[in-house]
């Protein structure tokens, strides 16, 4: 496997640390587009946001995924906003293989409740917010997605398993797929 892998899902579903978790399993290098924006622009997302806005964070979010379309054998964590914006899926799919980490809302609030870095949640940290705001994306998200891990009740190693096991059969699909179009 020398295709990237994009980790994309509502924040707190787990991207970040099966980024790190998968990664090291592989021998891939993880990345987290988040912290390059950061490393990028010298501040945390919440003043970029506050500073600049959420279009600005969005272009230069645009601009990570593309430079990472070059590169293989990556493990990307995505911001979970990546996926609203179709020339992102556009180019995480033609690099690699996008993965749909889900959680249910409760589970979500309990990861992210003390956490002061998103942006999206400051001042609407409650249970109802959260439902919505992923209703919203919910569409976006199931497109997008190659394959979808519910990471809820799992152990990171669970997680990262079911990763592979899935990614594996998507590619013995296609490969099928493709050797019954030639024949």
């Amino acid at each position: 496997m020398t295709a990237n892998i994009y980790l994309t899902g509502f924040m707190g579903s787990g991207k970040s640390v099966i980024a790190k978790r998968l990664s090291k399993k592989l021998g891939f290098v993880a990345k987290d587009v988040d912290k390059e924006i950061e490393l990028r622009e010298k501040m945390k997302i919440v003043k970029i946001f506050e500073q600049y806005g959420e279009a600005y964070f969005r272009k230069k979010e645009t601009s990570v995924i593309r430079e990472y379309e070059g590169k293989n054998k990556l493990v990307i964590s995505c911001g979970g906003g990546a996926v609203l914006k179709e020339e992102n899926v556009f180019h995480m799919k033609k690099s690699g293989i996008v993965v749909l980490l889900v959680a249910p809302p409760k589970t979500i609030y309990q990861r992210v409740k003390n956490n002061q870095n998103r942006p999206l949640l400051n001042g609407n940290m409650n249970m109802e917010y959260i439902e919505r705001l992923m209703a919203e994306r919910e569409q976006a998200y199931i497109r997008a997605a190659d394959i979808q891990v519910m990471t809820d009740r799992k152990t990171e190693e669970e997680v990262c398993e079911e990763i592979l096991k899935k990614i594996k059969n998507l590619k013995k699909r296609k490969i099928s797929f493709d050797f019954s179009k030639e024949v």
